[in-house]
């Protein structure tokens, strides 16, 4: 038997770039599917054959080829903007899931090298197709110091680095939304109260219930969600 919970110890052992290759949102919903017997130990292709042989150990299951259905496994590579065709959409910076691209509106973006997984996930996001994926080792050959520290990690410290970046942006993303709930609850009460004092009418009776059900969503999605398995 596992001796953690079998998402957590199947999660652990995949890479953590959140790529989205397996066919899952991220690393651990494709962890959740493995524990469920919903998907194959053989979809990750940053994790490679290695993480497959990990995986069958831990499970107990029989090796399998790499599935090229989900990609191939390739070298570790980091996306990179070309700055003089990026337009400042920020929809790269919205797609990466650790947090790695910097920029504002209408403003030039730029890449966190050390912080990039390399999931490609900015690439068919952006409109004017100006990030490109290049390996770490031309990068470190480049003198990036990002790419340099990168290679310098074995896979656990990876897999450690990427999972907190993820994690990180998971809650700031989180709070984002709560204080923006928090807002929207705030504004929704104060125009209750200002309906209270209107004679009742199909139109005011209406509004009410327009406003007490944003309410109710807004309230649903503040909710904690249940615990993974």
């Amino acid at each position: 038997m596992l001796a953690m919970n079998p998402v957590d110890a199947i999660d652990a052992l995949l890479p953590q770039t959140q790529c989205t290759k397996c066919g899952y949102a991220g690393c651990r919903p494709y962890a959740q599917a493995i524990a469920d017997n919903l998907a194959d130990i053989n979809q990750c292709p940053p994790g490679g054959q290695r993480s497959v042989g990990r995986l069958a150990d831990l499970l107990q299951r029989e090796v399998l080829s790499l599935n090229p259905e989900h990609g191939v496994e390739q070298s570790p590579t980091a996306a990179c903007v070309v700055e003089s065709q990026c337009i400042g959409c920020t929809l790269c910076i919205q797609a990466c899931p650790t947090d790695a691209i910097m920029g504002a509106a209408k403003r030039m973006h730029s890449v966190v090298t050390e912080w990039c997984s390399g999931c490609g996930l900015c690439l068919p996001v952006c409109p004017v197709d100006c990030i490109v994926l290049i390996p770490l080792e031309e990068l470190g050959r480049c003198g990036d110091a990002g790419a340099i520290k990168l290679l310098g990690l074995d896979d656990d410290q990876l897999r450690d680095l990427w999972r907190s970046r993820h994690d990180e942006r998971n809650a700031r993303r989180n709070l984002e939304r709560e204080r923006r709930d928090q807002r929207m609850e705030r504004k929704a009460i104060e125009k209750l109260s200002g309906l209270e004092g209107q004679n009742v009418s199909a139109e005011t009776t209406r509004k009410k219930a327009t406003i007490q059900a944003a309410l109710e969503r807004a309230r649903k999605r503040r909710m904690p969600e249940a615990p993974t398995r």
